[in-house]
């Protein structure tokens, strides 16, 4: 009976002769009370019920909505049970006492949500553990040498090499010429035979001195749209039916050349920051859902900065205290998380994206300006989505910052600062905002409403979420100019 609540409502105002429907208000902060405590399976049961009583209420049906479409999210992001969790914490750790997994969970170090009154957690939260623990070690052993892995190793070759290049006149450097084979698949039969699917795909920005010579190669289907470059997440648009029993492909091929950047710090030490410039304006403000200067950022950038006015002293500090304080963690899907840079303040950690975020946020509320820039990192044998940054200083323009890529594990100070003021050169650029619009665009909420880097895939019915599709990227890295 309790899943009768429209039901009873109308039972009960016919009864009175007073109204014909159920109280707006009343039914709203009941299914989103019960959203709130993780009762999903209630919260679908009320939507499809409130739909028959409020189809004209365009607000209302916007809320059930959106609350069906977060509960499957969240639902997809902690899909592992105790036992499922258990296994892999004894795959990590042989042996753990039942306290030490409580105390583990009191602190959020091992996420779950209650979720239809069972305890269901986040998909990576073992491996995010263990990465949690391991720098808790650190952080008290604050004479532990890092001993640098191969990626360290090359990174720190790479970083030498292009500080070495680096001249006054900023330009690019030590270009990578490579070709880029993307491949998004849509399951079989995730929609009836014959409906469109349309779907877009990450495009490289063209506007950047750091990546040149974007040339498409081929399509599949062969019929596509590159949108423009003046977009802040460029896309390639194609669509094609869907064709029972088989996954649909969509395919593109393109080469292009990114470079890497550095700028020296001594150079940049003198910038104080125009105030009066549009660019200031543009990108030291607030940008919701996100980058708000709440309390809590105004207290930790405070904390962290000082009195410090400096632009290049307040990025230092910024960069230097996440790098030291928030170790990376694999994300919930950033779609699920209200406010991204206070839940990395409140469970200190969070991916490439996560740490981006509270920079940005961090820096801007302390005046400098700051802009996100995302696509992928293309490094040999570590190809994956990736976010980092840049920082706008008056004597050179937008300098490259990555925070997740830190500080280098090397005893020379310019090269463990390199992330600060430079960048590598296996980049590929897609965005330099958050949440853009598309060309042509979307009809339903996007699966990332944040990031573009995967792509985004809907049909008429709505749109096609993660788990209804997949990708892969190839690298053919081609030699480098002159040779």
């Amino acid at each position: 009976m309790r899943r009768l609540i429209v039901t009873l409502f109308c039972s009960v105002v016919l009864l009175s002769g007073c109204v014909t429907h159920p109280d707006r208000e009343a039914v709203t902060e009941r299914i989103e009370s019960e959203f709130a405590r993780g009762n999903f399976s209630e919260v679908t049961h009320l939507a499809d019920s409130l739909r028959g009583v409020f189809r004209d209420d365009t607000l209302l049906m916007t809320l059930l909505d959106s609350l069906q479409d977060q509960s499957m999210r969240i639902r997809h992001d902690f899909s592992l049970s105790e036992t499922d969790v258990q296994e892999q914490l004894r795959t990590i750790f042989k042996e753990f006492r039942p306290e030490e997994q409580q105390q583990w969970e009191n602190l959020n170090w091992l996420e779950y949500r209650n979720i239809d009154g069972e305890k269901r957690y986040f998909r990576r939260a073992a491996s995010n553990l263990k990465r949690i623990l391991d720098h808790q070690t650190l952080l008290k052993d604050h004479e532990k040498i890092l001993t640098p892995d191969d990626f360290d190793l090359f990174k720190m070759d790479h970083a030498a090499a292009v500080i070495c290049s680096a001249g006054d006149a900023h330009s690019p450097l030590i270009p990578v010429p490579m070709k880029l084979k993307y491949t998004l698949s849509v399951n079989a039969d995730a929609i009836p035979t014959g409906e469109i699917i349309r779907c877009w795909m990450p495009w490289p920005r063209e506007v950047h001195p750091r990546q040149k010579e974007v040339r498409l190669i081929r399509t599949s289907p062969e019929k596509h749209f590159i949108a423009p470059d003046t977009l802040m997440q460029r896309s390639l648009y194609m669509e094609q039916p869907a064709v029972a029993g088989q996954p649909t492909l969509f395919e593109m091929e393109f080469s292009f050349t990114p470079s890497a950047h550095y700028s020296d710090p001594q150079v940049l030490v003198v910038s104080t920051g125009d105030k009066n410039s549009g660019v200031y304006a543009a990108y030291t403000g607030e940008q919701k859902p996100h980058i708000l200067f709440s309390e809590k950022i105004k207290e930790l950038a405070d904390r962290v900065v000082g009195r410090e006015q400096e632009p290049l002293k307040i990025v230092q500090a910024i960069f230097n205290w996440i790098d030291t304080n928030i170790p990376w963690a694999g994300a919930l899907e950033y779609s699920t998380i209200p406010n991204i840079p206070e839940y990395v303040i409140d469970n200190r950690r969070g991916d490439c994206g996560m740490k981006t975020l509270l920079f940005i946020t961090l820096a801007r509320y302390r005046g400098v300006p700051v802009k996100w820039q995302s696509g992928w990192m293309l490094h040999p044998g570590k190809v994956n989505l990736h976010d980092w940054c840049e920082v706008w200083f008056d004597q050179v323009g937008w300098v490259p910052l990555d925070i997740s890529f830190g500080r280098l594990p090397s005893d020379n100070p310019v090269i463990r600062d390199f992330y600060m003021t430079g960048i590598d050169s296996w980049r590929l650029i897609v965005n330099d905002n958050i949440g853009a619009p598309f060309v042509p665009g979307k009809k339903f909420p996007r699966s990332e409403p944040n990031d573009f880097q995967r792509g985004e895939v809907e049909w008429s019915g709505g749109n096609l979420y993660f788990d209804k599709w997949d990708y892969h990227m190839e690298v053919d890295y081609l030699p480098p100019p002159g040779k």
